[in-house]
């Protein structure tokens, strides 16, 4: 119960990394919001919490609007009294896999600008607004990627992704004087997700197998990484386990940027 009496609020908990992670949270003891663009996948993950024995809540949020963010900071305090975790957990891939720079529309930068970093910027400014008014500091983690630490994936992608780590550093500095920490995941692909589906990796689970087993050989301990496998490092990054650790970026990528 590494999260008994905490609250935590977690977007794009419809699915994929979100879904395995408010799971988890809920497991380790703590209420949890499920905010989601698709209120419909939000409510399936409360669904399956509560078939499980915790408590959760959905909310419907667009990441790239601030009232929606503020009105889902708000959800959790109005039903659990304090926010204490928040994870920033949105994005939006490159909208044609495998598109160079040259190939990206105004409007693909745009949106990935919005989404990837626009989002997590609006959730951890609320939730820094929410842990200084509440008082007793709070725990913000962002979802960065592999893309943002090398030249790996979309290039504008990759962009939204490395200014997410900064974010996350300067976050964890200005923070620390209230007790506020801020740390970051950086996954390398999960072909199971919607995340990836929208990035053109969707198909038959044979043929989704044979992607997974693509990635895995571009990892050195050779296993594809799982939405589960995140939703272990964000337990420990949020959990009193870490309470001395902020501004890191971990990655979850089997080994992948350390060659």
């Amino acid at each position: 119960m590494l999260l008994e009496d905490k609250n935590a609020l977690v977007m794009g908990a419809g699915s994929g990394v979100g879904a395995a992670t408010a799971l988890r949270f809920a497991q380790e003891g703590a209420k949890v919001v499920c905010a989601d663009i698709r209120l419909d996948g939000a409510e399936e993950t409360v669904r399956r919490i509560q078939a499980a024995g915790g408590t959760a809540v959905a909310v419907r949020c667009d990441v790239s609007r601030e009232q929606d963010t503020i009105d889902a900071v708000r959800t959790v305090v109005d039903e659990f009294g304090r926010l204490d975790i928040v994870f920033n957990n949105v994005g939006v891939p490159t909208p044609r896999l495998g598109d160079k720079l040259e190939d990206h529309t105004v409007e693909d930068f745009q949106r990935l600008v919005a989404v990837n970093f626009g989002g997590v910027f609006l959730g951890c400014k609320q939730a820094v607004i929410q842990f200084k008014r509440q008082g007793g500091g709070g725990v913000i983690l962002n979802t960065g990627s592999v893309a943002g630490l090398v030249a790996w994936g979309g290039s504008v992608y990759g962009a939204t992704k490395g200014a997410v780590h900064q974010l996350t550093k300067a976050v964890a500095i200005e923070g620390a004087p209230f007790g506020i920490r801020a740390n970051a995941i950086c996954p390398a692909g999960m072909p199971y997700t919607n995340f990836m589906a929208a990035g053109g990796l969707a198909g038959p689970p044979d043929a989704m197998a044979k992607v997974a087993e693509q990635t895995a050989q571009t990892h050195p301990l050779g296993r594809a990484i799982t939405a589960e496998d995140c939703a272990e490092a964000a337990v420990y990054l949020v959990s009193d386990r870490a309470a001395n650790v902020t501004g890191a970026l971990l990655p979850v990528d089997g080994g992948y940027v350390a060659r």
